[in-house]
């Protein structure tokens, strides 16, 4: 059970925003999990230039850190997906990955997979960005297990009782991917959002050869 941490906050190490993903990572491993973890600003990804060269091809044209991130993450079985709120939203490391993962969505990467979401603010919008965090996992086929949003900048304590609820939910995190739990909710939300997709898919076939043969390989379309 691989459980990878991914940290869009441009203080890398020295933010608090790690804190909180190591310490769902810390709850995982305490379960079984092998644990890694991934600070955004040490890696050279670059802006998504709307080539489509994953959707036809299958593979990322570009020659940056981001195709070994990629693989690294499909390896996964569960995600943690952290950054702190800069101006009411994540951060702009943090979408960079995101807008390069466009075919996950349209492939469905880590459907049957698990992951969750932290935030930190210094007093507001951190709901927010957890909330949007989830969705993309929920878009990317992943099950979402809960989040831990704190406010620092509120209360000096409020870090490191945030902490020990991320210990619980990457305690959650890990016996959700041992057990295969079911969220009947999501689960509507998949089977909603995979047919959605499938007609997508399957009418553009000429121009994206390789997300269909993905779903193809997953017997979703035929």
């Amino acid at each position: 059970m691989k459980i990878l941490g991914i940290n869009g906050s441009p203080r890398g190490e020295r933010s608090a925003t790690l804190q909180l993903i190591t310490a769902v990572l810390e709850g995982a491993k305490e379960h079984g999990a092998d644990v890694d973890v991934v600070n955004l600003i040490d890696l050279d990804i670059r802006f998504k230039n709307a080539c489509s060269a994953c959707f036809q091809e299958g593979k990322c044209a570009d020659d940056d850190d981001f195709p070994a991130l990629y693989t690294k993450i499909k390896a996964a079985d569960g995600l943690v997906l952290g950054s702190p709120v800069y101006i009411d939203q994540l951060t702009g490391q943090m979408k960079l990955l995101i807008d390069r993962m466009a075919d996950g969505i349209q492939c469905q990467i880590f459907t049957g997979k698990y992951g969750c979401s932290v935030a930190t603010s210094g007093d507001h919008a951190e709901q927010a960005v957890v909330k949007y965090l989830n969705h993309f996992l929920q878009m990317l086929g992943a099950t979402p297990v809960g989040d831990v949003g704190v406010a620092i900048g509120k209360d000096p304590g409020a870090l490191a009782k945030a902490q020990e609820k991320a210990r619980e939910l990457g305690k959650t995190l890990a016996e959700a991917i041992q057990t295969k739990r079911e969220y009947p909710n999501i689960e509507a939300f998949h089977k909603r959002f995979q047919e959605q997709f499938k007609d997508i898919i399957a009418g553009e076939k000429p121009e994206w050869p390789g997300d269909y043969d993905h779903w193809v390989d997953q017997a979703w379309v035929w």
